[in-house]
């Protein structure tokens, strides 16, 4: 392609990115990755997470290995476009614990020409698709899958085992409560 092509581009396209997994895969260390690189290209960026998730810390989105950004805790996805109106990328971490109203707000974003990065478990721990992360998928220009590995026999993970007796589809833990499994260890313990 010729220079004079890619002058004619506009300066920015709207995009949705998703990046999926199981627990321990690596998702929140990608989110991170990405929006420091969107910093070092001094592009502006708002950091979301839901409020529910305090694991780490109750204004930060932290990775198990401890790296973090600052963000904003929102209540729910409507609160997210409060915050977006002078930002060029917008990045999402636990997205499986929004509801379906995320699915219009990151089309309306992109709409926005805006980038937008979204993180979540695709799967609970049943291995059922998890909340409004099926449709974002759908809805994705572009989609990243990690893998964990498995504790069991050390393949690639894509399942979140979860090994306390707690029944209610959500429950906040970390190793003391999920453990990541390939699909044959995962279907031997279910």
């Amino acid at each position: 392609m010729s220079e004079n092509h890619f002058n004619n581009a506009p300066s920015q396209q709207g995009i949705v990115e998703v990046i999926c997994g199981s627990m321990f895969s690596g998702k929140t260390e990608e989110l991170i990755r990405r929006v420091n690189r969107v910093l070092l290209a001094k592009k502006t960026v708002k950091i979301f997470k839901p409020a529910m998730d305090t694991r780490y810390s109750a204004s930060a989105v932290v990775s198990h290995n401890k790296n973090s950004v600052e963000a904003i805790a929102v209540q729910n996805a409507a609160h997210i476009l409060d915050h977006t109106k002078n930002c060029d990328v917008i990045a999402i971490d636990e997205a499986q614990f929004f509801t379906e109203a995320l699915i219009p707000l990151c089309r309306a974003l992109a709409k926005q020409n805006k980038r937008v990065i979204v993180a979540g478990l695709d799967m609970d721990y049943k291995g059922e698709p998890f909340g409004a992360m099926p449709q974002l998928l759908a809805i994705a220009d572009d989609v990243t899958k990690l893998h964990a590995i498995c504790v069991e026999c050390g393949q690639p993970a894509s399942f979140t085992y979860r090994f306390s007796e707690q029944v209610q589809l959500i429950e906040l833990g970390e190793s003391d409560k999920y453990s990541a499994l390939c699909r044959n260890c995962y279907n031997n313990k279910v």
